[in-house]
C-alpha cells in the first residue's frame, strides 16, 4: 500500500507529489528504481485505509512513518494540516502512537503529539490555546491563561515574574479606539511593575522558533531582574 510521503501527498498533507513512490509491503520486496519499498510485518487493520481507490496507510499512521526523517517544524505543519483537512483525530493518533514498539519515527511523533495533549488551562481561542501547547513544548515554564490583574485581563502571564504576552489578532484590535486603549492599557500595567510583550498570530504562524527563543530570553533576563531586586 501506499505509505509515508506518498500516502501524506494522498491525503493532501503534502502539496507537491514526491519524485519517489513509497510503498508499504508485508514481507521484503526487491526495491525498483521509481519505489521506495518499506516492510512492516505487523500492520494494524485502523493503520489500513483506501483512497481514491488506492490501497493506502492511514493519516495516523502516515504521520507517524512521516516523523522518522521530519523536523520538529515540519511535523508541527504535517499535523498543523491534518486538523485543517479534518483528519486530525487525537485519540486514533494516541493509538498508533501506542501500537509503534521501536518504530524509528516514535520519539519524534510523540513530541509533536505533546502540543496537542488536553491543558487545564482556560483559554478563550485555539489562538490562546496553541501559544500554551509551544510554550510548554519549548520546556519553558507554561503561563496563567486570561489572568486578572487589577482591572485587567491578561492573555497569558507568568505571576511570579509579573511577566505578560498579549496576543494579538486583528479582528479584535483593528478600530481606533482599541488602539488607544491597549495603549494605556500597557502604561498602567507597567506602573503595576508588569512587564509585557506583544506576539500577533501571522508572526507565531510564520516563525514560532523565533518567537519562542525570545520568549525564554525575556523570561530568564525578567527572573534575574525580580531576583536582583529582592537581593538589594
Amino acid at each position: 500500500m501506499a505509505s509515508h510521503t506518498t500516502a501524506a501527498y494522498l491525503w493532501g498533507l503534502l502539496r507537491y507529489r514526491p519524485e519517489v513512490m513509497h510503498v508499504t509491503a508485508p514481507t521484503r520486496r526487491r526495491a525498483k528504481r521509481q519505489f521506495r519499498v518499506h516492510f512492516s510485518s505487523i500492520l494494524a487493520e485502523e493503520d489500513r485505509a483506501e483512497r481514491e481507490g488506492i490501497p493506502v496507510t492511514s493519516v495516523p499512521r502516515t504521520l507517524l512513518d512521516l516523523a522518522i526523517r521530519a523536523r520538529p517544524e515540519q511535523m508541527d505543519a504535517h499535523l498543523e494540516k491534518a486538523e485543517e483537512r479534518g483528519l486530525f483525530d487525537l485519540r486514533a493518533l494516541e493509538s498508533v502512537l501506542g501500537r509503534a514498539g521501536g518504530h524509528r519515527g516514535r520519539g519524534r511523533f510523540r513530541s509533536a503529539l505533546a502540543l496537542y495533549q488536553p491543558d487545564p488551562a482556560f483559554t478563550r481561542s485555539k489562538f490562546e490555546a496553541r501559544f500554551r501547547r509551544l510554550v510548554k513544548a519549548a520546556g519553558l515554564p507554561p503561563p496563567s491563561m486570561n489572568y486578572i490583574v487589577a482591572e485587567f485581563e491578561l492573555d497569558a502571564y507568568w505571576p511570579d515574574l509579573r511577566f505578560a504576552v498579549e496576543l494579538d489578532l486583528f479582528e479584535t484590535h483593528g478600530s481606533r479606539a482599541a488602539f488607544e486603549r491597549d495603549r494605556r492599557r500597557q502604561e498602567e500595567l507597567k506602573l503595576l511593575g508588569v512587564e509585557m510583550i506583544r506576539v500577533t498570530k501571522p508572526r507565531l504562524d510564520r516563525e514560532p522558533e523565533a518567537v519562542l527563543g525570545n520568549l525564554a530570553r525575556l523570561l530568564c533576563r525578567r527572573a534575574a531582574e525580580l531576583g536582583g531586586a529582592q537581593r538589594a
